[in-house]
């Protein structure tokens, strides 16, 4: 759900919910870009819905999630959700954030 916040306001999300609610447990999902090329009738560079404000590689959202949990004193999984290809991973990323 993630890539539906314009990025500048990502630093906004994280502290509503990470420094501020605090909650026990957080799910984080977001397209894994990297997959797009295996859709056949989606064209070369183009996000997967038109509300997308945009769409992270795995190293770019483990890269942010690793962020956020070290910030604000969380564990984080990472997965993937979805039919796995070796080289492009799942089609959906996902976040278990734990504190």
């Amino acid at each position: 759900m993630i890539e539906h916040l314009d990025p500048p306001r990502l630093g906004a999300f994280e502290r509503a919910v990470f420094a501020y609610a605090r909650p026990g447990r957080v799910v984080v999902t977001t397209p894994n870009v990297e997959y797009n090329v295996l859709f056949e009738t989606l064209p070369v560079g183009t996000l997967r819905h038109r509300d997308h404000r945009f769409e992270w590689t795995r190293a770019e959202f483990g890269a942010w999630a690793g962020g956020v949990a070290e910030r604000h004193g969380y564990g984080v999984e990472l997965a993937g959700i979805g039919p796995h290809d070796p080289e492009r991973g799942a089609p959906t990323q996902m976040a278990v954030f734990r504190r």
